[in-house]
């Protein structure tokens, strides 16, 4: 290590001091230091990916067999895999006693999800979310199969809940796995993690760039091609199995020509009505998310889980049937595609009767969340909006006949500002809508339908269906991913250069001298021409010092956990090296000019990065604005609730 001699620093009370300044060399992190033994190649995470995209895909293939398993054994009474949830569920030969057929379900959903995950209760989606920005991506490798098995016995009963946010815990536990099995950082391993949460829904829809945009805009809380390049690989795998077994097509078939834009004047209003559905469907979201939250509430005070789930279950087995028998079929049991496919053509007509769908679905999905069962919302979502789009342009067509829309085309439409709406993912919910029906003409309607209805939900409930469940919990998720600017300062522009160099033998009484006045500054100690501490000179210490021993040399009072950086190196190698060696403070060096023997330019504690963060996201749009609990990201600044 070379020894250099610094110019003489003044005015600091004691005369003038000649230093030498050693670079310390970074210590290499060790494994009990870090959460990983080591970073892992770019290539060999992508190699892992695939193979989270191979398993997540044949675990949806076999999540869906089990849901036709248990439903053509719960609802026919006989044993297949066969099952096409696009098409009505034949009535049962239980008659009035199918209403007990969700509560046998839910009752071995109960005991399934209490003896062996607890976490695998609800829609997933949650918890994987809090896995990824609570607990360093570790999931537990028990909840892909717990998850699996729940969530097919709730959603073949006829639970009212989704089958894409059970494959996406299960794909997220898959990639969390992995990442435990194989040393790698915990930002590695939350990349696995969002790749199989996007791998799983993918291979769910037939969707993979819905996938990909799912992973980015809720999972990741960064953006990189080391990011993006994993997830991108096990989306596209995952759907490239799911097309194998479930065959190319879209998820749902919509009339060749919807009409969904007029080439005519009247076009203005079909997307001014386009824009009002949005409206509605925020609002429709918001009451989805504050339902689920009400019925969760009620139901924990019930006694015992088992009593509770069971109570839930029996109501959305009368819904079930009541529908059967005034309506025809049980319309809210269990993923609700037939419904959402019958809408899409135009089979189910008259407006109020389709609103009562919306509301029915509602009901039954809070009863069954709420209540204990184990599934998603996505698709609760896409029924609620496809009934509701259609409703919407029955009634309009009533007060315009001549009106240019289409009830098909407002259904759709309807389902992605239902999704955007309430999941807070905009981009995934117009991308996804457009890959399950594969018509483009729906884009522009569908954009500006997302945009007002997510602004109308964040209106009437600032957090999502996903983020409020972890809000209650104390566990705030950001709103936005904002790129770290501050990261492309370097350690010149954020440290403190109101620093004192100073021999490790100065008494701490001439430091006391020269600095009068000053709030607290810094000094950084020598030993033979060397960096040997460093002092944060605070209110505190000086009338400490003073009280008690005020000819203490400063040595004695340097810390020793400290790193010398250059002036040129960027904040995010400072940050990286103060945190691994656990470091106070960082020591610039730096020559003037330079040229020259090097001298100290100034420190780097953590203080100056928080200042160096904040004044970085002043350039974000609303951030000086926004409110506690709103939109901001900091943790510290939410109430947790009950």
């Amino acid at each position: 290590m070379r020894d250099e001699t610094t110019q003489p620093e003044r005015g600091t009370g004691s005369g003038d001091h000649h230093v030498k300044v050693a670079p310390v060399q970074p210590r290499p992190l060790t494994y009990e230091e870090g959460d990983s033994a080591v970073q892992v190649a770019l290539y060999w995470l992508c190699f892992l990916a695939f193979i989270v995209g191979i398993v997540t895909g044949l675990g949806a293939v076999v999540f869906r067999a089990l849901i036709g398993l248990v439903h053509n054994a719960f609802f026919l009474g006989h044993l297949s895999f066969e099952y096409d949830a696009s098409r009505f569920t034949a009535p049962a030969p239980w008659g009035v006693f199918v209403v007990l057929v969700p509560v046998v379900g839910g009752l071995a959903v109960t005991w399934i999800v209490s003896t062996f995950a607890p976490e695998a209760k609800g829609h997933g989606v949650p918890e994987v979310m809090d896995a990824i920005y609570y607990k360093r991506g570790a999931i537990r490798p028990v909840v892909a199969v717990v998850k699996s098995i729940a969530s097919a016995l709730a959603i073949g009963s006829g639970s009212a809940v989704g089958r894409e946010g059970p494959i996406i815990q299960i794909g997220s536990a898959l990639g969390s796995t992995l990442g435990q099995f194989v040393a790698m950082t915990a930002g590695q391993r939350i990349t696995l993690v969002a790749a199989g949460a996007g791998a799983g829904i993918a291979a769910t829809f037939n969707t993979p760039i819905g996938g990909v945009l799912f992973a980015t805009e809720l999972m990741m809380p960064e953006i990189s091609v080391n990011t993006f390049l994993p997830v991108a690989i096990a989306t596209g795998t995952a759907t490239f199995l799911g097309r194998l077994f479930f065959g190319a097509a879209p998820a749902f078939f919509v009339p060749a020509q919807l009409g969904a834009i007029p080439n005519q004047p009247g076009s203005a209003l079909t997307l001014m009505l386009y824009a009002l559905l949005g409206v509605v469907a925020g609002a429709a979201a918001a009451l989805l998310i504050r339902a689920l939250h009400w019925a969760e509430d009620a139901f924990e005070r019930i006694p015992g889980r088992y009593g509770r789930h069971a109570l839930g279950m029996l109501i959305v087995g009368v819904t079930m049937y009541l529908l059967w028998r005034y309506a025809g079929h049980y319309y809210v049991e269990g993923v609700g595609y037939a419904t959402i496919q019958a809408t899409l053509y135009g089979q189910l007509q008259g407006g109020i009767f389709l609103l009562l769908l919306a509301l029915c679905k509602t009901l039954a999905t809070s009863v069954s969340l709420g209540s204990g069962s184990s599934g998603g919302v996505f698709s609760p979502s896409l029924f609620i909006g496809a009934t509701l789009g259609a409703s919407f342009a029955s009634v309009v067509a009533m007060v315009f006949p001549h009106a240019p829309i289409s009830a098909p085309a407002f259904a759709m439409v309807g389902m992605g500002a239902m999704v955007g709406g309430g999941t807070g993912a905009a981009m995934t919910a117009v991308a996804m809508v457009f890959e399950m029906t594969r018509d483009y003409d729906m884009v522009l309607p569908m954009i500006i339908a997302v945009a007002f209805s997510l602004g109308a939900r964040r209106l009437l409930s600032p957090e999502s269906i996903y983020t409020l469940k972890l809000v209650r919990r104390g566990h705030p998720i950001p709103n936005a991913l904002h790129a770290n600017m501050f990261l492309v300062q370097n350690a010149a522009q954020i440290m403190e250069t109101d620093v004192l160099v100073l021999d490790e033998h100065v008494p701490f009484s001439d430091v006391l001298v020269g600095s009068e006045g000053a709030a607290f500054r810094h000094v950084v100690v020598t030993r033979a021409h060397e960096i040997y501490g460093v002092i944060r000179l605070n209110t505190g210490l000086r009338r400490a010092v003073s009280r008690g021993a005020p000819d203490i040399p400063v040595g004695a009072l340097a810390q020793r956990n400290f790193v010398v950086v250059q002036a040129n190196d960027v904040a995010f190698g400072v940050i990286t090296r103060l945190s691994k060696s656990h470091a106070a403070m960082a020591v610039v060096i730096g020559r003037q000019q330079g040229v020259g023997p090097a001298r100290v330019l100034g420190v780097i504690a953590k203080e100056h990065i928080a200042d160096a963060v904040a004044s970085s996201i002043r350039v974000f749009p609303g951030q000086a604005e926004d409110r506690p609990g709103r939109n901001t990201v900091w943790p510290f600044d939410r109430k947790a609730k009950k």
